[in-house]
């Protein structure tokens, strides 16, 4: 039997074309009164997209994580043993929530169509803030930026690009420090960009000398300083660009999505994420 559209929870979807007010009613709406009734439908049609489900999650005692297990160190597996800086991160925030998290495995391009279809109650995957998904997607304020930073001598007076100057800037062809540094390039004519076919080739660069800074995302740029604390070099604090990771839940979720921040605010200021952060990343 043909139920018509659904939302992605199988309720009928509540539509204009659905509401069929017989013609004596439709008379005794003035004109000053239709733009009552469209918005009164408009709000019904929101209200479909999805339910609260914070009621069932608290009862249940556990928060159903969605990840991508191929993204260490964010996240890995191996059988049902999970470990990385999301996992470690999830069940963080679970224990604050009084809950136990359980965690699922998808590809990365499955995540988003697990959480509508509520196979989970939330995604932590290393995943970018997508401003085309909000419509159906709230996302927590960021827990890690991995945006664009500059990796330097130990000890050199660099706190931006501007005090690259005239200098050499290393970066790995093509990736997203290489169109920055671009950018870069024609607002400080004097600066040098050199490319180099990997982010350990730029930085090796940089511990050598043969560039004076390299303009690397965070990640890679953290990871190669734990693994090769003999190189000298050092991260400037403040980011070139940003690219927040955060925590994403079903756009009707509010309580859970209020819940999720206010945990993440908690951890920040225990230091409990950095601690999480830099056990995985260094520091």
């Amino acid at each position: 039997m043909d139920v018509g559209p659904q939302t992605t929870d199988h309720r009928p979807l509540v539509t204009a074309g659905a509401f069929r007010p017989s013609s004596v009613v439709c008379r005794l709406w003035s004109s000053a009164q239709r733009p009552l009734l469209i918005a009164a439908l408009l709000l019904l049609a929101a209200c479909a997209r999805g339910d609260d489900t914070w009621p069932q999650i608290e009862s249940s005692g556990v928060l159903r994580v969605g990840v991508d297990p191929t993204f260490p160190p964010f996240a890995a597996a191996e059988g049902p043993e999970a470990w990385g800086l999301d996992i470690d991160l999830a069940r963080a925030l679970a224990a604050k929530l009084g809950l136990e998290a359980r965690f699922t495995y998808f590809g990365y391009d499955g995540l988003y169509d697990a959480l509508a279809t509520k196979q989970v109650d939330a995604l932590a995957s290393a995943l970018v803030i997508m401003p085309e998904r909000t419509q159906d997607v709230a996302y927590t304020d960021g827990y890690y930026d991995a945006g664009q930073v500059l990796i330097v001598p130990q000890g050199a007076p660099v706190a931006g690009m501007s005090d690259v100057g005239n200098g050499r800037l290393a970066v790995e062809l093509g990736a997203l420090g290489h169109v920055e540094a671009q950018a870069w390039q024609r607002r400080l004519p004097a600066l040098s960009v050199a490319t180099y076919s990997s982010v350990d080739e730029a930085l090796a660069a940089v511990a050598t000398g043969a560039a004076d800074a390299a303009l690397i995302d965070s990640v890679s740029g953290r990871l190669y300083l734990r693994d090769h604390p003999d190189a000298a070099l050092t991260r400037v604090a403040a980011p070139m660009t940003s690219e927040p990771y955060a925590i994403a839940v079903r756009i009707g979720d509010r309580t859970l999505h209020r819940q999720l921040n206010e945990a993440l605010r908690a951890l920040a200021e225990s230091g409990e994420l950095d601690a999480i952060v830099s056990r995985w990343l260094g520091p």
